[in-house]
C-alpha cells in the first residue's frame, strides 16, 4: 500500500481509507487496465503450468492484493510510446514473478506473517517450501524471457535478478552497522528495489522499439521512482501501521535493518544516545520501539525522511521531460503524485 498512518508524536494520525485508495489507483491505471487484465490472467495461468502438487503454492503466491506496481509501469511506459503489445505483456509477467519470487524469500529472511493482508508463503508452508517455491518462480520468469526471439530480454532480466539478489546480500551485511554510510544505503535501495522499476521502463521502451536517450530516460525514471518508493516503504516500517499497510511492520528493526530514518537519528546523535541507539537495536525487543520513536522525534528525522523521498520523486519527473504528451506520460506522472500525496498524509 502507498500509505499508512503515522505513529510519530506531533504527527497526523489521519489516513484514507483502503476504498478510497483503491478508488484513486483505479482512476490512475485506468488508460491501461486492459493490459493490468491481461496481466492477472496470464499470471493464472502461470500458476496451472506449475506441477500438479505445487499449483496451490502458485496460485497463493500470484493471486496476492497487491496493485501490481510494476507491471503498471510496464503498461504505462508502453502505452506513452504509442504501442502496447502481447510482449508487453509477457515481459509485465516477467518482472511480477521476480519480484513476487524476491517477497517470498524476504518473508522468510523478515520472519513476516502478513503480506498483502494474508499471511505470508511461510506462515502457511513453512520456510522449506517457501524457500523453494521462491526458486521455482525466478526459474520460471527466466523461462519465459529465455522464450523471446532475442536473447536482450533474457539477459536483462538475469542481470536484473542478480543485481535484487545481490542488494539484499548487501543490506543483509550491513544490519546492525551503524557506520554504514549514506551510499551504501541508497546503492542498496538502487539494488534492491530500483533494478526492477528500472527493467520495467527499459524493456517495455525496447519492446516498443525506443532506443538511445529516451529509453535511457526511462529507465532513469523507474530508477528514481523506485528509490523514492523503498525509502517511503522504509518509512512505514518505522510510523506505519499493519492496517494500512497491509503486511508485519516491524521487521526492519526485528532484523537490524538499517532504514533512512535510523540512519539520520544516529549521525545526528551524540556520543551518547548513539550508544543508545545501537543497544536498542542490537538487543532489540518490541517495547524498545517506544525509545526509538522518541530518538527519531528528538533528531527530527521525519521532515528530512520526506524530502529524500521528493527529491527522488524530481528526478523521476525530470527524466520524463522529454516525452511527448500522452496519458502514458500523464499516468507516468500521476504515479510520482500519487505517491506524494500519500507520502504528505504523513504531515501534520
Amino acid at each position: 500500500m502507498l500509505a499508512a498512518k503515522s505513529k510519530v508524536e506531533g504527527q497526523a494520525t489521519a489516513s484514507p481509507s483502503k476504498s478510497d485508495l483503491n478508488r484513486s489507483w483505479k482512476i490512475l491505471v485506468e488508460p491501461v487496465e486492459p493490459f493490468l487484465d491481461q496481466v492477472t490472467e496470464r499470471l493464472l495461468r502461470q500458476a496451472n503450468d506449475f506441477d500438479p502438487k505445487l499449483v496451490p503454492y502458485a496460485q497463493y503466491a500470484l493471486t496476492g492484493n497487491g496493485k501490481h506496481l510494476r507491471p503498471a509501469l510496464v503498461g504505462l511506459v508502453a502505452a506513452a510510446l504509442g504501442r502496447v503489445s502481447d510482449e508487453h505483456v509477457t515481459v509485465a509477467v516477467i518482472i511480477e514473478m521476480v519480484h513476487l519470487a524476491t517477497l517470498v524469500h524476504d518473508d522468510i529472511c523478515d520472519e513476516a506473517e502478513i503480506r498483502r493482508g494474508k499471511l505470508t508463503l511461510a506462515s502457511n508452508w513453512g520456510n522449506e517450501i517457501a524457500v523453494l517455491f521462491g526458486d521455482c518462480l525466478f526459474a520460471r520468469a527466466l523461462e519465459l524471457a529465455a522464450g523471446f526471439p532475442t536473447p536482450e530480454v533474457c539477459r536483462a532480466v538475469a542481470t536484473a535478478t542478480n543485481t535484487v539478489c545481490a542488494g539484499e546480500i548487501l543490506q543483509t551485511q550491513n544490519r546492525r552497522n551503524f557506520a554504514a554510510s549514506r551510499h551504501d544505503y541508497f546503492r542498496v535501495l538502487g539494488m534492491k528495489t530500483g533494478e526492477l522499476f528500472t527493467l520495467s521502463c527499459d524493456l517495455a521502451a525496447y519492446l516498443s522499439g525506443v532506443t538511445g536517450e529516451e529509453r535511457k530516460q526511462l529507465g532513469q525514471f523507474g530508477a528514481a521512482f523506485g528509490i523514492a518508493y523503498q525509502v517511503f516503504d522504509d518509512c512505514v516500517d518505522l510510523f506505519g501501521t499493519e492496517a494500512e499497510a497491509g503486511k508485519s511492520l516491524g521487521t526492519d528493526l526485528e532484523k537490524g535493518k538499517l532504514t533512512w530514518p535510523l540512519l539520520l537519528a544516529w549521525e545526528r546523535a551524540g556520543a551518547d544516545d548513539r550508544l543508545l541507539l545501537e543497544s536498542l537495536i542490537l538487543n532489540w525487543e518490541a517495547k524498545n520501539f517506544g525509545e526509538i520513536n522518541r530518538l527519531l522525534v528528538k533528531y527530527e528525522t521525519f521532515k528530512p525522511s520526506l524530502q529524500i523521498i521528493q527529491r527522488y520523486l524530481d528526478e523521476s519527473r525530470t527524466a520524463l521531460g522529454g516525452l511527448p504528451e500522452s496519458a502514458g506520460r500523464a499516468g507516468l506522472l500521476g504515479l510520482t503524485n500519487f505517491l506524494a500525496q500519500q507520502t504528505g498524509l504523513l504531515v501534520v
